[in-house]
Formats: structure tokens, sequence, C-alpha cells
């Protein structure tokens, strides 16, 4: 197998010329009669040689393998010298370059009105009107003597970091422990050297938390002069992933108690989803309220969302904003392919055996891009994100930021997206070079630029999963109590994509479908397995009644009223 997938040359073995398939010169490939035709063969040859207990191991993974998709009987090209061969599945091939030719006209042709989309997207019912009230709920009270130092290395990206930075307090609080300032691992995708106070406003961080948990910026020097002034001495506690309220205090706590000081590296997803309410609330306190950018990154980021403003003075000072996962490592890890050719396939296969030193070459590696694409798992690419808003009733009078890193093959992917869209900015249009000298070089402080901007949009587009999108989908709906954010179903997208002949007005309803849905999920509330930053409902918001009932609590007297 080379690379993500293991493709056939469409020419079926085992039959010759003469055989009862080939007629009129035409091969049929596919189809019922095929399987029937391969399975009569397989059990006929099995019986004839009394072999039926050899070839049950080999007939069963055969079956397997059709059954998950490996052998796709359809997924063929069509019209190969005199053959006729079926088209491949509906959505598992990207098409969207033919489907832009064919709407680009209609586009031109249909006077949208970027105000009135950004007005009439969403509808927020009053029952559907929640509040953050975490600071009423977090009580104040002297903190109890501290357990022990807990010192965690958040590994990742900006979010991921994030995710751990939160969780961190969150176990300190469990474990009435003081943290250290969490240090950040230096990752080999990301190779970003920031420190804690470069991304974030370390001081905030620490007196916001003061009557929560006790955060230190370094282990006191008496107590790391106990473990001779070296790191590695302190144990190292390999927590395992998703961990419960339970193991920390049967497992951590003696630990911590013992030895003054535990470590726990990496420390990431570290914590369960599910933990008691006042831990809850303390990893959205923590998330919402103590975590802010630093000064740099504020003052830039201030700057480029007022530029951003002023640019949309059509809409009224609103925009769109989309985070756009197509750089080069994230096509090439998605094993999806698009229209690039045989260049494209050797640049992907480098790609993965660059980052990933043949972990798509092991042989039970059988991914195969047209299932990928079928199943929503594919990135959209820019001429696909200006299609879909284009469809949603965004006119070319729209401003919109792209929040990315570095666009695979940029020059001809992101010329449709303009095309559609000529008021775009991204951080390398809206600051100055000089602007971003200082962030160059540092993943992390230059998503944060991009978060920064996106939490301060109208509408927020997700085109990949992954930590960007779920902490700001949580985010805006903490500050605004519905997400306003565009989230497609990419399954049924890709269908529609698909269709090189759909006429405009079919277009234009499968798209404001998508907003429509979107705009039913901007307020849901968090499931048990769900996380709360993502889902900050009802954990660390509130709707007005619960509002009061918070400040006015009902006394329970003691005695049971349903007697």
């Amino acid at each position: 197998m080379n690379g993500c997938g293991r493709l056939g040359n469409g020419k079926p073995n085992g039959f010759s010329k003469d055989s009862s398939i080939f007629k009129r010169g035409r091969i049929r490939v596919g189809g019922e009669k095929l399987v029937e035709r391969i399975v009569y063969f397989v059990i006929s040859t099995a019986f004839r040689r009394k072999s039926v207990l050899l070839l049950a191991p080999a007939m069963y993974i055969t079956g397997m393998l059709m059954y998950m998709g490996t052998f796709n009987l359809e997924a063929v090209q069509e019209g190969v010298g005199n053959s006729i061969l079926r088209r491949a599945p509906a959505g598992s091939v990207y098409r969207s370059p033919k489907l832009f030719e064919h709407l680009w006209p209609f586009m031109q042709a249909d006077g949208g009105n970027s105000s009135l989309a950004m007005m009439t997207a969403w509808h927020v019912k009053e029952d559907q009107s929640w509040k953050p009230c975490i600071s009423q709920a977090i009580s104040e009270a002297e903190l109890p003597v501290s357990t022990g130092y807990l010192i965690v290395e958040a590994n990742g990206g900006l979010n991921q970091q994030r995710l751990s930075i939160c969780d961190a307090v969150a176990v300190a609080g469990l474990l009435n422990a003081t943290l250290v300032s969490p240090m950040f691992h230096l990752n080999s995708v990301w190779r970003d050297s920031s420190k804690f106070g470069e991304i974030f406003d370390e001081d905030y961080f620490i007196d916001s938390l003061k009557n929560q948990v006790r955060v230190v910026r370094a282990l006191p020097d008496d107590v790391f002069q106990k473990f001779d002034r070296n790191l590695s001495n302190i144990m190292n506690l390999r927590v395992k992933a998703w961990s419960s309220k339970a193991y920390y205090m049967q497992k951590v706590l003696p630990k911590l108690l013992e030895f003054g000081a535990v470590r726990v590296a990496p420390f990431s997803s570290r914590l369960a989803h599910t933990v008691p309410a006042n831990i809850q609330r303390l990893r959205c306190f923590t998330n919402y309220e103590a975590l802010q950018f630093s000064e740099p990154i504020r003052a830039l980021s201030d700057k480029m969302i007022d530029r951003m403003v002023r640019n949309s003075s059509i809409s009224g000072g609103k925009f769109v904003s989309v985070h756009l996962r197509f750089e080069k490592d994230m096509v090439a890890f998605s094993c999806c392919t698009y229209d690039g050719g045989k260049e494209e396939k050797k640049e992907m296969d480098d790609a993965r055996e660059w980052s990933w030193r043949g972990k798509f070459r092991r042989p039970h590696r059988m991914v195969r891009p047209g299932a990928v694409r079928k199943d929503g798992k594919c990135p959209l690419t820019p001429l696909e994100v200006g299609m879909i808003l284009r469809g949603m009733g965004f006119d070319n009078t729209t401003s919109v930021y792209v929040a990315s890193g570095k666009i695979y093959k940029e020059e001809k992917y992101m010329a449709p997206l303009r095309q559609l869209f000529p008021r775009l900015e991204t951080k390398y249009t809206l600051a100055f070079p000089e602007e971003l000298a200082p962030f160059e070089g540092h993943s992390s402080r230059m998503a944060a630029l991009d978060y920064a901007v996106c939490l301060e949009s109208e509408v927020f587009l997700t085109t990949q999963g992954g930590n960007f999108p779920h902490f700001m989908m949580g985010h805006r709906r903490y500050r605004y109590g519905h997400a306003k954010t565009i989230k497609p179903d990419k399954r049924k997208l890709v269908v529609t994509l698909d269709d090189p002949k759909i006429r405009w007005e079919k277009f234009k309803h499968e798209m404001q479908e998508i907003l429509r849905r979107s705009d039913a999920k901007g307020v849901e509330i968090r499931r048990q397995d769900a996380s709360v930053y993502t889902f900050p409902m009802p954990d660390c918001m509130c709707t007005q009644q619960a509002e009061e009932e918070t400040k006015n609590p009902i006394i329970d007297d003691g005695f049971d009223k349903s007697e």
C-alpha cells in the first residue's frame, strides 16, 4: 500500500475476455451480479477441493473487508476505454471547482444583502436567554491549608494548553493543592518555545484565582532544595486520561501529602468531564474569567479588531470569521485528495512520511480518501467555504476574517475565496509586518491573535474539528448566550457539493438549512459526557429564572415535600 489508500486499477482479475460477464466489448464492474459471482466462485472451489475449513478464515476476512468498504465495488472511474463503469458514491470525490464554475454566474446575478443576512441569521428565543453566573456561585471563603505543590506540563497548541491550564486549576482545587504556573512542553508540531507569561497575563491569572486556588509562579526555594533543585527528582505521576475525582483523591493526594510536591507530565485531558459542580464552575471561571492574553497580544489584537470593524462599515461593523484548517499537515493527515493530481499525491505522501514516519504505510492502515470525504472528515477548502457563505446570503460586500496557519498552496486555493469575498482579511493583512514581527515563529501567540478576532465576530464558521472551534463555540456561548456559530454537517454537505449541475435556488436552500440547524444548536445544554468548555450551560450559566433562584435560594426545612 502506498500513502493513505490502496487503489485498484479498475480492471477485474480472474476473468478472461470469453467470460460471460463481458458482453458486446463492455466490462460491467460493480453491483450485485459481480459480488454473487465472486461468492459463488469461492464457495464452489472450496467444496470442489474439500477445503472449506482452510478457506473459511480467508472468506471471513474477505467478507469483512468488503463490508468495511476496503473493496469499493462502485467507486470506480467512468468511461475508461470501451468500459462502462459506475460513478463513485455521492460525496466521495472533490468536485467543488466544477460546481463553482457552474454556479458562479448565478452568484454574480444574485443581489444578496450582507446586512440582512447578519440580522436574520439567528433567532434567539426568550427562553434561550442564558447569562454567566459562576461568580455568584463560587465561594470566597478562606482557603484551607495547602496539601502541597502541583506541577503540570501542558502540551500541544494554544487551546490544548488552555485545556490543560483550566483542568490543572480544577485539580488543584479538588486536592486543595497549590498550583505552580503551568509549564509548556515544546511540541514537535507547534515548535513554540513561549512561556506561560508570554501568552497569558500571569499576574492577572494569579490574582483572579486568589480566593479559589493558590497559584505561585515557581516552586518556593526551600521546597525546591529538598529535591536538590532538580525538577526531575520530583515524582512524576502518570495519570490516566479522563481520570475521575476518586482517582485523584485515592492515588494522587496521598503522594502529594507524602512528598510535598508532585508532577503530572504530560497533563492533557487528565480530568474527567463529569466532576462535582463546584469543580466544574472552577473550570469555567478559569477559562472565561481568569485567563486573558498577555498585554502584547491584547494590544495588537485590539488594533486588529478595530481595523476589522472599520472595514465592515457597510454591514454596521459586523463581520464573519472563519477558522480554516487547510494547512499542509492537516491535509496530509486527513488522507483526503483534492484536485492536485500526481503532484499533490507525492507532496502528501512525503509530508506524511516526514511528520509521522511510516504510520500511514503500515499493512493494516487502509484509509481510503473517498470514504473519508463521504464520512465528512475532509477539511473544507477555501473555495467550499466561500460557496457556503454565498449560498447563505452573505454577498461580496461581507467582510470576512480568516483564521489559519499557512494555507496549503495558498495562491491557488485562496484565489476563489478572495474572488467571492473581496473584503477578506487575515492577520497578515490586518497587522503591519513590524507589528507581527515579535510573534513570528511563535505559533501559539499567532493563534491567540486569531482567537481574539474570531471571538468578536458576528458569525463564526468552523470547518474542521479541534480544540480551537470547540473553545471558540463555548466562549461565544458564554459571552452572548447564543453561539452564533455555523457548524456544517459535512456528511450532508459533501453530497450537495458533489452535484455540479445543481440549481442555484436548490443550493441556496441547502446552505440555508445548514444555517438554520446551526442556529437551532446555538444554545445547547451540556450532556454528561461532553466538555464544559464547549457547552457551559447549565454548569456555568443560568437563565433569568435560575439566576433569581441563585440570589434567593429556597431554604430546605428537612421535610420531604413528596409525602
